[in-house]
């Protein structure tokens, strides 16, 4: 095939071979169709998407799901994903916020094949290190007539911002210097007059199919002013950057949010002054806060992924519950992990209409997920690393007695717990102290529940010592039977008594996962400490 791919010429498709004829572009009406789907594939072999956010910010939520989609779009097709960070608004850049957004992705479990971190073979990948292509790109416009240098001053732009609010309008640019002759630009280009570089929109609606969707169109020009492309400062536009990375980086798909589907327009019409065939597009319904209901942002502390970890939250919780955001499985279930997610993603079952993300779904959901981590011998080793270190941390020299650092018990505290905890961080709050340090229990307090609190410990060590093998339900059973060998003292006294003394407690789990939780030693020593004193 000549001229099917971009690379073979700026013309674009200029011949195609069909059963050894070469046949001319005018006479292609009956195979256009093949030939662009050949072209495209040529122009990007295999399937390669980009989730391009700009540091303005941490990721949040909304950014992640927008990556999710993108790296199950790639992996399920087997291809690319690729993190581009688009960062040429200079002044809205966060400080940490490049290195966030990658750091989060490969949190989650998406990380890119391509990145400003890894590297790769179309790079580099930060916006601001692709200038000198940003110019070119410029320059080849202004060559061919659709872009043009604009030297309105921000005073007169104000002006005519003003008089169309004052008219109940929609403030626009009049494409007043696109009328200008090319002896009055090189004029003022002589003079160094600050100028920006526009772009000039075609008349008539832009029709493309949205694998979303489907069949859309906007006309761009009936609501804008030609848009600046190139600012004074030398940096680019997101219209003019998007575009012309998502062209050398051989994007073969534009999976994003739905705020951009009207940008789409001005896109293809940049597409077609450049003469590049464009990707695929797909826009992605808004992610909405269900308690305001509004569109998730950056200006919502909580919803950045980085409050998640550190709150303990695990990355498949939160793919889980935003995946089940807008995506119609063949099953309504949740608690999927990322290689069922990539296994079942259909990008035409993604919904058209906005769907709010319930954040009050994720503690269950996490605590799902957490058992299932539990539950797994290739998983679990990790989580008592995680919570050893958690312990240390919280505990540091309260810990007098380090046999609770050992594997084996930090393994029986995490297997009989599960289901009830959310996050792994549970385990070192207040309620679970008394895993990990001693309590200090008078025996006034013990006194003031029963006064027969010597027989209760010494009945309960008795019962602890004649168990070789502590089993839940048998052990509730003869807890309960303590009560007919007591004069005074009713059951539920006597679990506060033991409650007390095995926690320094008075609410908690039941005195018989307490007891399975320490051990039937160390339940005995406890006990008997108490009573001793």
């Amino acid at each position: 095939f000549k001229g099917a791919c971009p690379q073979d010429g700026a013309s674009g498709l200029a011949a195609l071979i069909v059963s050894g004829r070469r046949v001319a572009e005018s006479e292609m009406s009956g195979t256009s169709l093949r030939v662009l789907q050949v072209r495209r594939l040529c122009a990007a072999p295999g399937v390669r998407v980009r989730f391009a956010p700009s540091p303005t910010g941490f990721l949040h939520l909304g950014g992640l799901r927008t990556a999710l989609y993108n790296y199950l779009f790639a992996k399920k097709h087997k291809g690319s994903f690729i993190l581009r960070l688009e960062d040429t608004d200079q002044s809205r850049l966060v400080a940490g916020a490049s290195e966030n957004i990658e750091d989060m992705l490969e949190w989650a479990g998406i990380a890119p094949d391509e990145s400003p971190r890894r590297g790769g073979p179309v790079g580099p990948y930060l916006q601001s290190q692709r200038l000198d292509v940003y110019h070119r790109a410029t320059e080849k416009l202004l060559e061919n007539g659709t872009a043009y240098h604009c030297f309105c001053s921000p005073q007169r732009l104000e002006l005519l911002k003003k008089d169309a609010l004052r008219n109940n309008q929609t403030p626009r640019y009049d494409n007043r210097c696109r009328h200008l002759t090319r002896q009055q630009t090189e004029e003022m280009l002589a003079q160094e007059i600050p100028h920006v570089v526009r772009f000039q929109l075609d008349q008539g609606a832009v029709t493309f199919q949205d694998m979303i969707l489907g069949w859309t169109q906007h006309d761009v020009a009936r609501v804008e002013g030609d848009p600046v492309i190139m600012k004074s400062d030398g940096f680019p536009t997101y219209h003019l950057a998007s575009v012309v990375d998502d062209h050398e980086m051989r994007v073969s798909h534009v999976l994003r949010g739905a705020e951009w589907l009207t940008s789409t327009s001005k896109h293809l019409l940049l597409y077609r002054a450049f003469g590049w065939t464009p990707p695929q597009f797909a826009h992605l319904p808004l992610l909405l806060n269900k308690k305001g209901g509004g569109k998730l942002s950056k200006r919502q502390g909580d919803i950045f992924l980085q409050h998640f970890a550190e709150s303990g939250y695990l990355p498949e919780a939160l793919l889980d519950l935003i995946t089940n955001c807008g995506l119609r499985f063949t099953e309504s279930q949740m608690d999927r992990v990322l290689e069922e997610l990539v296994t079942e993603f259909d990008i035409s079952k993604v919904t058209t209409h906005s769907t709010e993300l319930d954040l009050e779904k994720l503690p269950a959901c996490n605590r799902r997920q957490l058992s299932r981590r539990i539950e797994s011998d290739a998983l679990r080793p990790s989580l008592v690393k995680e919570l050893r270190a958690e312990v240390e941390e919280v505990y540091g020299d309260q810990l007098l007695n380090r046999e609770v650092l050992e594997t084996g018990y930090i393994e029986r505290v995490l297997t009989i717990r599960k289901g009830h905890i959310n996050v792994l961080k549970d385990l070192v709050s207040p309620s679970y102290t008394f895993l990990w340090v001693r309590p200090s229990v008078s025996l006034d307090q013990l006194r003031a529940i029963s006064v027969e609190f010597d027989t209760i410990g010494f009945l309960a060590i008795r019962l602890l010592r004649s168990e070789s093998v502590l089993n839940s339900d048998a052990l509730n059973e003869e807890l309960r039977a303590l009560a007919d060998q007591m004069k005074e003292t009713k059951y539920n006294s006597i679990m506060k008594v033991l409650r007390l003394a095995l926690s320094g407690l008075q609410h908690g789990p039941s005195v018989a996962e307490m007891m399975m939780l320490l051990g039937p030693e160390e339940s005995c020593q406890r006990i008997q400490r108490v009573v001793s004193s």
